[in-house]
């Protein structure tokens, strides 16, 4: 799809780069070999690159365009706000819009708070558990993501020399340098497994502020949580004075009032970001009220001072604003709809060609592994170097095919998309598959 010359385009460019840039980039997920595509533009689901090539856009900037490229409906509200200001040392109208809208769509959302990305919401989160319990540990999953905040990294990427026993997963730095204090201040449980959670949590069950939990956990497989696991986690939180934080900065997109209202719970506090920004920087903590008036200056004790310089900034908050009035419960079906036809053609792709992959996830992303089985937990969606080689073939394929997915093989769908976009995907993987089979 490319030619010498437009492909000495990009590299001139990422010499420049290399040049000011730390590894030529700010973000280690637009790296590609053996140089980044640049972008050029976008318009609804597609994206076109500085040499011309236009390709359908699955990633969708990690699953923050929950209405594709320059939607007009948020161009329009963005650049009627620009002309405004861009930033004010003053309250919103619209930040208490947004606020209302967003605590409208889920009862546990009594009081909410805007920060500037998910590791920010996270950050914060974690933060206001400790005020709120007086205690500091906190206890995550094995292998989720959470962003970049120390406590939130730890054991995102251990490996089979590092990970530790299954019975007492190690708690394992993803920085160098990373502060032993940090470490001992996490626990970490295994994801899909009460039994072996709920015993680690007992061990620590005077200590821990709060138990953070993705439901449908990215790196961990992107497979949503077993019932029973939601069910026990949440259970013993209550029991032992822990708060429960669900980080729904991805799986928001999955249902009207976020992916935990497919288990019927109700978390002390939500961290969203990505979408709900309407393709600008955004994060946002929801709760409880008694748990969110650590941060309210107005309380008789105020337990957690916060600010930011662009926390509500009216241009991320009038994008969101919006993108989520636009994203209503049809929009999430007719999208959800929309992923299940493509999982169920890849899954039929996967049987008639007797590749050796399987598919998961839910809502309106689903994620390609070169599994024979949909893993349950981080250890067994870690990836062997033959599976890895097979997984950057197939990514590789898809890309030269006119497809943009996540690095995982993940793809995140927006509105503008059509059947017939998710039927192209599912050919093109299909051949991908055949490809794979051909050469073993």
């Amino acid at each position: 799809m490319s030619t010498p010359t437009q492909v000495s385009k990009s590299a001139a460019l990422y010499e420049r780069a290399l040049k000011v840039l730390a590894g030529g980039v700010s973000r280690n997920t637009v790296l590609r070999e053996p140089h980044p595509a640049y972008a050029d533009f976008g318009i609804g689901c597609w994206l076109t690159d500085i040499e011309g090539v236009k390709r359908l856009d699955f990633a969708n900037n990690m699953a923050s365009l929950i209405h594709g490229h320059a939607d007009p409906d948020v161009v329009k509200a963005v650049t009627e706000q620009l002309g405004k200001g861009s930033a004010f040392t003053m309250a919103t109208e619209v930040e208490v819009d947004y606020a209302e809208l967003l605590c409208s769509r889920n009862p546990g959302f009594e009081k909410i708070r805007f920060v500037n990305s998910g590791t920010e919401a996270l950050m914060v989160s974690l933060k206001a558990s400790r005020a709120f319990t007086g205690r500091a540990k906190i206890a995550k999953v094995e292998g989720a993501y959470h962003g970049g905040y120390d406590y939130a990294e730890v054991s995102q990427a251990p490996n089979p020399d590092t990970w530790g026993d299954i019975d007492h997963p190690k708690s394992v730095p993803l920085a160098h340098g990373t502060p032993a204090s940090a470490l001992n201040d996490v626990v970490i449980i295994p994801f899909n497994d009460p039994e072996r959670a709920i015993a680690i949590l007992d061990e620590h069950a005077d200590e821990l502020a709060c138990v953070l939990l993705d439901l449908m956990p990215h790196r961990v497989g992107l497979r949503p949580a077993d019932q029973e696991f939601v069910a026990a986690i949440r259970d013993w939180t209550t029991r032992n004075g822990a708060l429960l934080v669900l980080d729904e900065v991805i799986t928001f997109r999955t249902e009207h009032a976020g992916l935990q209202s497919r288990y019927g719970i109700t978390a002390d506090l939500t961290a969203m970001g990505k979408m709900i920004g309407g393709g600008f920087p955004i994060g946002a903590v929801a709760g409880r009220t008694d748990v969110m008036d650590v941060l309210n200056p107005r309380s008789e004790k105020l337990l957690f001072p916060h600010s930011g310089t662009f926390s509500a900034n009216p241009i991320s908050i009038t994008a969101g604003l919006v993108a989520m009035k636009k994203f209503d419960e049809p929009a999430v079906d007719r999208l959800n709809a929309l992923a299940k036809r493509a999982i169920e053609g890849i899954e039929d792709a996967i049987r008639e060609t007797g590749a050796t992959a399987c598919v998961t996830g839910g809502g309106a992303m689903f994620r390609v592994h070169m599994k024979a089985n949909p893993p349950r937990n981080f250890r067994e969606a870690y990836l062997s170097p033959d599976e890895n080689r097979k997984l950057n073939f197939l990514l590789n394929y898809m890309f030269d095919e006119g497809f943009v997915l996540i690095n995982t093989c993940t793809a995140t769908l927006s509105t503008p998309m059509s059947e017939e976009n998710i039927d192209a995907l599912v050919s093109s993987y299909k051949r991908g598959f055949e490809k794979l089979v051909a050469v073993g």
